[in-house]
């Protein structure tokens, strides 16, 4: 289905040209942002609704590039006003970090307990559930960690079983019982021949020359 073609002039339908905006408004948004990635431009875009509500889009800093489109825009020449103003705007970007670090250091102080004595119940209370949200993602790293651990040793474990069913398999043992009745059949061996050497050995004293052994003997 081929779309007609919309007539240029304002639509009166309100809901209708609200509509449109939104949709138009989206699709100039898109196209600005593939323009600025696809063809590495610096793209900003500005858009007020018949309501006064603004709507922007910037592939850098919009201040930095309106500020280039005035320079561009005078011939590319600067002038004492326009570095003045680059000043005011350094001056207050320096103004507001120097706010935020103080704001982070005032925080860091009462998230370690210090200068509690002028903070407010509620200011208070926002502490301690910034500390209680802290604490549980410690834990939550801790337990993770101890199962992390836990897993490992599972495993060296399981490695150490089958060595040493490996390792038993080679000595010829199946099982401790059964290494157990070797050694006892070893010792009982060992035993009986040491029994035998001694009922073979003579152990009779004789004193006197070997003609009266021998005669004694017959």
């Amino acid at each position: 289905m081929v779309r007609g073609k919309i007539q240029m002039k304002k639509i009166e339908n309100a809901t209708s040209r609200q509509v449109t905006f939104s949709k138009r408004r989206n699709g100039l948004l898109k196209k600005a942002f593939e323009l600025s990635v696809l063809c590495e431009a610096e793209v900003a875009v500005i858009i007020f609704s018949q309501k006064g509500r603004l709507h922007e889009f910037s592939s850098s800093e919009m201040q930095k590039t309106i500020e280039r489109y005035y320079k561009y825009a005078k011939g590319g020449h600067t002038n004492n006003t326009d570095v003045e103003q680059y000043m005011q705007r350094l001056k207050r970007e320096s103004a507001n970090m120097a706010k935020k670090i103080e704001y982070l250091d005032d925080s860091r102080r009462k998230l370690l307990g210090h200068g509690l004595s002028i903070c407010t119940r509620e200011e208070l209370q926002e502490i301690e559930s910034q500390l209680e949200r802290s604490l549980r993602s410690i834990r939550a790293r801790k337990a993770q960690l101890l199962m992390d651990q836990i897993v490992h040793l599972k495993a060296k474990e399981r490695l150490l079983i089958e060595e040493k069913k490996s390792l038993s398999e080679k000595c010829g043992a199946k099982n401790p019982r059964q290494l157990l009745a070797q050694e006892k059949d070893v010792v009982t061996f060992c035993s009986r021949s040491c029994q035998s050497s001694e009922t073979n050995v003579e152990t009779e004293l004789f004193i006197g020359l070997p003609e009266m052994r021998c005669s004694k003997a017959v």
